[in-house]
């Protein structure tokens, strides 16, 4: 009997030492099957060239309303105005005589007296003066010569600024003298609280408008066939003097990415923040929002501010 307890109590002191060791010599093994997985992968990764990630750009989510509050939309855009382009009804708006920067937008201004000059296959030979607008722009050379319509459509599509001064200068004969035209044809708008330095909306002192007075321009610019047609193509196949076609997508991410919008143009500077006149149309019926200086990019603002338009 005293012969199988110790037998017992030895089986059992053998069982309790020998399973923390059993299970350290597993923790062990699987440390280096780890170490060794690691190491390989450290190996076969090793001779890989990195490549840096590319920033996903951000997309309007199609119909997405915006919040609402008694009924009416609430935005972060700094000046608001939406309209029924048809009737020119009011649908919202936010701070709408508000003066500020219209940035790129007030070029739709710039397009309608190029339009309503008409002669758009005239000939424009760029000349030195125009090469010299900042940052965005087409990198026209001097000597070189487009139709006015071919620099129409890379302006309202890219929104480059060397294009509008060309543009401007043609038409005019200075940038001060297409100034002087701008502020005539603004006023002849109803724009009584805008005021343009320059063809491209770049930063000038005492350039600015409201809400209002862009709504004016919109509904204007929105009735003519030419200026629409071009605000609503999302890319275009430009053709250099020397023989390179490039293709060049529109900056206006809601009409890239939101298929019931129809244009109208963006627009960014530091000063004004992020611009948008866009507008839309969904079984019969049209909405035109005209945003000003949004701290952050502005598309998926104006897209749900579009489709509550839409279905109001």
């Amino acid at each position: 009997m005293l012969r199988r307890l110790s037998h017992f109590f030895l089986l059992l002191g053998l069982l309790l030492f020998a399973t923390p060791d059993a299970a350290l010599a597993q923790s062990r093994t699987s440390s280096k099957s780890t170490s060794k997985k690691s190491t390989a992968t450290r190996k076969s990764t090793s001779g890989t060239k990195k490549s840096t990630p590319q920033r996903a750009r951000p997309k309007p989510t199609p119909g997405l309303a915006p919040a609402t509050f008694n009924g009416l939309p609430v935005t972060t855009i700094g000046s608001v105005l939406m309209f029924d382009p048809a009737t020119g009804r009011t649908l919202f708006e936010k701070n709408a005589d508000e003066r500020r920067p219209p940035a790129s937008t007030q070029k739709l201004l710039t397009a309608l007296i190029l339009v309503e000059t008409g002669n758009l296959d005239k000939r424009v030979v760029i000349q030195h003066s125009d090469t010299l607008a900042e940052p965005s722009k087409l990198y026209l050379k001097t000597g070189e010569s487009y139709t006015r319509r071919e620099l129409l459509e890379v302006l309202l599509v890219r929104s480059f600024n060397d294009v509008a001064m060309a543009l401007a200068r043609d038409n005019a004969g200075s940038i001060k003298a297409f100034a002087a035209k701008m502020n005539r044809r603004a006023a002849a708008l109803g724009m009584t609280q805008s005021h343009f330095v320059n063809p491209n909306g770049l930063p000038a002192p005492g350039q600015l408008s409201t809400a209002r007075d862009m709504a004016r321009l919109a509904s204007v610019v929105y009735r003519n066939p030419t200026i629409r047609r071009i605000c609503a193509t999302k890319e275009i196949q430009f053709k250099r003097a020397d023989g390179r076609i490039r293709t060049y997508n529109n900056t206006n991410r809601v009409l890239r990415g939101w298929p019931y919008c129809t244009g109208l143009k963006t627009g960014y500077t530091h000063s004004a923040g992020y611009c948008l006149i866009s507008s839309a149309s969904r079984d019969g019926r049209e909405v035109v929002v005209v945003g000003l200086g949004n701290k952050t990019p502005i598309w998926q603002e104006s897209c749900s501010l579009l489709a509550w338009g839409l279905s109001h």
